[in-house]
C-alpha cells in the first residue's frame, strides 16, 4: 500500500459514522458480512490513567482501540479465518472477557467501578466476569460507540493505523504506548486471581 493510499484509508476510517451497541444488535444489524477494520470510540476513558490528548476525537467521542477481522492468514498452510467485521463487533458488544481482547481489558480497568472480578468457570476453565458481563453489557452501551470500514486484507493495514494512531486500549503491536504498562499489568494481576481462586475451587 503507497502513501496515498494509505491516507486515503486512514481518512475513510476516521469519518466512518459511529454506531451504538443497541444499533449493532438490532434486528437489522447494520454491520456487513465483510473482512475489515473497525474502531471504539469512548466518551470516557475507561481509567483516569489513559491521557487522551493524542487521540482522535470527533463530537466529543474518543478513539481508544482498533480491530480487525479476520486475522492474517495462518503461515501453515491452514484455511485462512471466515471471521468478519459483524461477528467480531457483535462479540465485543455481548460476548463474554474469555473471547474479546477489548471486553477483557474493559473490565480489568473498570473493576473496582462496577464491582467486577475475572473468574475461571466451567469445565474449560475460560476467564470472564460472570454476572459482571452485563454489568459491563450496561457501560458500553452508554459509553462506547464503533464505526468500521471493509477492507479485503484488514491486517495488511492494521499495523499502521496502531504506529500511526494513539490507541490506549491496544496491546499487541503496540507496546511503545505510555498506557501499555499499565494495561498489561491490570489484566495480568487479573487472570492471576482468577488462576488462585479457581485453584482454591472458587468459580461462577
Amino acid at each position: 500500500m503507497d502513501h496515498a493510499e494509505a491516507a486515503a484509508t486512514l481518512s475513510d476510517f476516521l469519518h466512518a459514522p459511529v454506531f451504538s451497541r443497541t444499533e449493532v444488535l438490532a434486528k437489522v444489524c447494520p454491520v456487513p458480512k465483510q473482512p475489515g477494520v473497525y474502531g471504539w470510540w469512548f466518551d470516557r476513558a475507561p481509567s483516569a490513567a489513559i491521557n487522551p490528548a493524542g487521540c482522535e476525537n470527533r463530537d466529543g467521542w474518543t478513539l481508544l482501540y482498533v480491530g480487525i477481522s479476520p486475522s492474517r492468514p495462518p503461515r501453515n498452510g491452514k484455511p485462512p479465518s471466515g471471521q468478519t467485521i459483524r461477528r467480531r463487533i457483535v462479540n465485543h458488544c455481548r460476548g463474554r472477557a474469555a473471547t474479546s481482547t477489548l471486553r477483557l481489558s474493559l473490565g480489568c480497568l473498570l473493576s473496582n467501578e462496577l464491582g467486577l472480578q475475572l473468574r475461571r468457570a466451567g469445565t474449560a476453565g475460560k476467564r470472564h466476569f460472570g454476572p459482571g458481563e452485563l454489568v459491563l453489557n450496561e457501560w458500553i452501551s452508554e459509553h462506547a460507540r464503533v464505526s468500521w470500514i471493509e477492507h479485503e486484507e484488514p491486517w495488511m493495514i492494521e499495523d499502521e493505523l496502531i504506529s500511526t494512531l494513539d490507541l490506549p486500549l491496544n496491546l499487541r503491536g503496540n507496546e511503545t504506548h505510555a498506557f501499555h504498562p499499565t494495561l498489561a499489568t491490570a489484566r495480568a494481576d487479573a487472570r492471576r486471581q482468577a488462576d488462585d481462586l479457581w485453584s482454591r475451587g472458587v468459580t461462577w
